[in-house]
């Protein structure tokens, strides 16, 4: 089998070329990049294997004017850098030992042994610079028929990392076709107890590219069913609810938002928490979850749109589209979609409105410096927010004075 390279800009890119040919024709393609041209999907990464060792990798490149980091030495791994795009290029490598976490690897020149130890077959795919590819445990066949397979004893290859077990499933909902390779699963299901040696970032990590294939119920399904998804998940996961926000993006071509799915997954704020605790969440990503799982704000599909404007001037716009997101998910009855995508719309043209009033105006009402002045404007404001945001100078003089007369001491 061959790619053609006029068919592959990524192949005939100057970039691209400039790194192939520092290295003397002695590299070729390989994993993800390959597996995609065979598929016709887009190429976004591009991984190169070499017989060269890194220390003449870094030679050649730099020779060749090139950048050359060793981002993972260790493992026989040096960043090529060509007009600022980064390539990953690595030793061919075979392991030495490992320990379900990490390996440690030894150098070779044999393809053959490179690609026994990868993965899956569909990611021990090989392609020269011509595009001629090079197919050493039958990944071709299980790519075109959409098997997952590991190459060689699957038992093997998830103790050498228990990441295996999870990317098994990512992989099966991103590529594969009917049902999951029986062998695989078994094996998954036999060593899940392994997930418990790896970090809560490499678990997230996989986890939400598994969120973002365009359907990831049905190995979710199958997750749960083996015990997996328990490995993992400290609650029980609402799989329906995460099943129809997909159906929900592929119907209304909304892009997949993995954590959006992940929150769909779980039951409440406390449950979001606690996994994001587990998995060492970034700041950001725990409150949004602890935002769109949390609050006891009533939201509809009949909402006014005075009642939108009062919770995303409270919520804001991210938060009140991400739980409208997931009440639709819950709602049973399809016809109401035209109004939930009406409740998303308001929010992408809402403008924010400005308070009028500041800390001045109230003292300047009367009220002395300090903590008061605070509470008086927060009663202000609440009832600014009740009469929707009212630009009637008059009436919010006249509100002021009201609280300011009824909290004086």
């Amino acid at each position: 089998m061959k790619l053609d390279p006029a068919n592959h800009p990524w192949m005939r890119a100057p970039q691209t070329r400039a790194v192939i040919e520092a290295l003397g024709g002695n590299a070729r393609f390989v994993g993800g990049a390959v597996r995609n041209a065979l598929l016709g999907e887009a190429v976004n990464e591009i991984d190169i294997a070499t017989p060269l060792p890194p220390d003449e990798v870094t030679r050649k490149l730099r020779a060749a004017g090139l950048d050359a980091v060793p981002t993972g030495i260790e493992h026989g791994t040096v960043t090529a850098i060509s007009s600022g795009k980064p390539y990953e290029v690595t030793t061919l490598r075979r392991d030495v030992s490992t320990d379900g976490r990490r390996a440690v690897v030894a150098f070779t020149t044999d393809w053959v042994e490179d690609a026994q130890r990868r993965d899956f077959t569909m990611n021990a795919l090989y392609a020269g610079a011509d595009g001629e590819v090079a197919d050493y445990v039958g990944g071709v066949a299980d790519l075109t028929y959409g098997r997952v397979r590991f190459v060689g004893d699957p038992v093997r290859r998830i103790r050498e990392d228990y990441l295996r077990i999870l990317r098994l499933f990512r992989f099966h909902a991103w590529y594969g076709k009917g049902d999951l390779d029986a062998q695989a699963l078994q094996a998954a299901a036999s060593e899940k107890a392994g997930l418990g040696k790896l970090s809560g970032e490499r678990i997230a990590k996989e986890v939400l590219r598994l969120l973002e294939a365009e359907n990831p119920a049905p190995v979710l399904r199958i997750m749960a069913a083996s015990g997996i998804l328990a490995e993992i998940l400290p609650v029980t996961a609402n799989i329906a609810r995460l099943e129809k926000l997909a159906a929900l993006d592929a119907g209304n071509f909304f892009a997949p938002d993995a954590l959006l799915r992940l929150a769909a997954l779980l039951p409440d704020e406390a449950a979001g928490a606690l996994l994001a605790e587990r998995w060492k969440m970034s700041n950001a990503d725990r409150a949004r979850m602890g935002e769109a799982l949390g609050g006891n704000e009533k939201i509809v599909s009949y909402l006014s749109i005075r009642e939108v404007r009062r919770l995303l001037y409270l919520l804001g716009p991210k938060a009140f589209k991400d739980r409208v997101h997931l009440r639709w998910a819950e709602d049973p009855k399809d016809s109401n979609s035209v109004q939930w995508r009406a409740l998303l719309a308001l929010a992408d043209a809402w403008a924010r409105p400005d308070f009028p009033l500041t800390g001045r105006d109230v003292m300047a009402a009367g009220v002395p410096e300090g903590p008061l002045v605070g509470r008086v404007l927060a009663e202000v404001e609440s009832w600014w927010i009740d009469a929707d945001f009212t630009e009637d100078e008059f009436s919010l003089a006249e509100r002021l004075k009201a609280v300011v007369q009824a909290t004086a001491y």
